[in-house]
């Protein structure tokens, strides 16, 4: 069987007409985005309709806003973890969230204060909590203070949960000016959901001009269009054990969008498809596979 599904993120509160259009092109999850105003969701009626579309398909949940200090948003995240078993949810992705006024060190007492009830309560629902890895600030002023290797020690360090993991793409490292291969080979094992989103750095602009003008020097990117070799990351994750979904988070390249948005998706599902190991499972002939054994244990 394929381990890792390729899907996308979409607006939770247009699933219902969204899907059936993406589930024709052949994606095979959706990360489903969702506002503070979850908590008012009839979820039992809500999860009956998106059932009747998905046809078998793999969902993820998604909220994202400064989990720490905002309390609308912590009561989202909530509502999503009470209702991650309606629809087979395997992760939430959400934003650590981080006190502006502190530093990513001093702020972890009280982090660790919100997110140990927070995974408690994920471990008693059988879903993952998967930490966005964007932002800045680890000396002050950062509202998502998960955003860099540093940071994920000690939010591991301070939580030890089963149920706390990363949301991880290769685009923040590259942001960073870091080779998103090194830190995955590292972090693999804590990555418990994945987002589809690449970047392009260009390195002539920064020899040129450096990074504190005027002049761009990296770019968002749809997977294929940028710099990240996904069969590396595949790869690693595979040999780490991971068997989730890569949702494409679409919606910020800065070349295909708009009336290419869609047709840059389905060219970045292909591509994704194929750097996984395949477009279609086939077992081929079962009378031989090689000389590497199975896998997998046999159930």
């Amino acid at each position: 069987m394929i381990d890792i599904k390729i899907g996308t993120l979409i607006p939770g509160m247009s699933a219902e007409t969204m899907i059936p259009q993406l589930n024709a092109v052949g994606f095979e999850s959706y990360q489903l985005r969702f506002e503070t105003d979850v908590v008012a969701l009839d979820f039992d009626e809500y999860a009956r309709r998106i059932s009747a579309v998905l046809d078998g398909r793999a969902v993820n949940y998604a909220i994202y806003g400064n989990t720490l200090t905002d309390g609308d948003v912590r009561r989202g995240v909530e509502t999503l973890i009470r209702n991650a078993p309606l629809l087979n949810c395997g992760a939430i992705g959400l934003f650590a969230g981080g006190n502006p006024d502190k530093t990513v060190p001093d702020t972890i007492p009280e982090w660790k204060a919100v997110f140990e009830p927070l995974c408690e309560m994920a471990e008693a629902y059988g879903v993952k909590l998967a930490l966005e890895g964007c932002g800045r600030g680890w000396n002050g002023g950062s509202h998502n203070l998960a955003y860099c290797p540093e940071a994920w020690d000690l939010v591991f360090d301070a939580v030890k949960s089963p149920a706390l993991g990363l949301e991880w793409e290769p685009c923040h490292a590259l942001e960073a000016l870091a080779d998103p291969i090194p830190q995955l080979r590292r972090y693999a094992p804590k990555v418990v959901h994945l987002h589809g989103k690449d970047g392009t750095v260009a390195w002539d602009v920064i020899r040129d001009y450096g990074i504190n003008g005027i002049h761009p020097y990296m770019w968002n990117r749809t997977p294929g269009f940028g710099d990240t070799n996904w069969s590396d990351v595949f790869t690693i994750l595979l040999q780490a054990g991971f068997s989730g979904s890569c949702d494409i988070e679409g919606y910020h390249d800065p070349v295909h969008y708009d009336d290419m948005e869609w047709t840059s998706q389905v060219r970045s599902l292909q591509y994704l498809k194929d750097c996984r190991g395949g477009r279609e499972y086939w077992p081929g002939p079962t009378e031989y596979r090689g000389y590497q054994g199975t896998r997998r244990p046999v159930k």
